[in-house]
């Protein structure tokens, strides 16, 4: 005898996909959910929709928005010179959130790894290259992992040939550290320490 409906526990498979989220812990989202189908799931559901239907990359950066190109790269406010490399959204999203940076950004779309296949083929660095050449500097904020690291010495080197000033977060990032985990105030100091490579 089944405890649980199969919609039930595709809803708690599902949930369980989600970062953060294990199984005793989608199990519990998903009584939530159920308990609060009015006031919490119905809207949910019908928020996840829109999103699904509304959200676009930006054909500029890599930034997910409901416009292309993104509210960052249509910020006029913003220095047009100077380009903030992110492996991830998620890392645009926190140095946003931080407050730290005013300038461009470029979403690689991942790190380089041997192991799970991810070549220079795979990411975002040949636009990358064409941006750089408008830039007078562009940041390297990749994650404080093995990946990120092999990747900085990557777009390091790619970058030599363009004379673009390269430059990398400070060490205030830690080891094995990712940037959408970090508080703002260590993502301030390691912006402020950035170092010439």
């Amino acid at each position: 005898m089944a405890l649980i409906g199969p919609e039930i526990e595709r809803l708690i498979h599902l949930l369980a996909k989600l970062p953060g989220l294990g199984p005793r812990s989608a199990r519990r989202a998903a009584l939530s959910l159920l308990k609060k189908r009015e006031t919490l799931m119905q809207p949910l559901a019908q928020a996840l929709y829109d999103a699904d239907a509304a959200i676009v990359g930006c054909a500029v950066c890599g930034n997910l928005d409901t416009v292309s190109p993104c509210s960052v790269c249509r910020d006029t406010r913003r220095d047009q010179k100077t380009l903030c490399v992110v492996e991830d959204v998620a890392d645009l999203w926190a140095l946003e959130r931080a407050s730290v940076f005013r300038g461009r950004y470029h979403v690689l779309g991942g790190a380089l790894s041997a192991l799970d296949g991810v070549t220079p083929e795979k990411l975002n660095v040949d636009s990358l290259i064409a941006r750089a050449a408008e830039m007078d500097e562009v940041i390297l904020a990749m994650n404080a992992t093995v990946e990120g690291q092999t990747t900085a010495h990557y777009l390091i080197d790619a970058l030599r040939s363009s004379g673009v000033k390269v430059t990398r977060l400070a060490h205030g990032v830690p080891v094995g550290g990712e940037l959408d985990y970090l508080d703002e105030g260590t993502l301030s100091a390691a912006f402020k320490a950035r170092r010439g490579m």
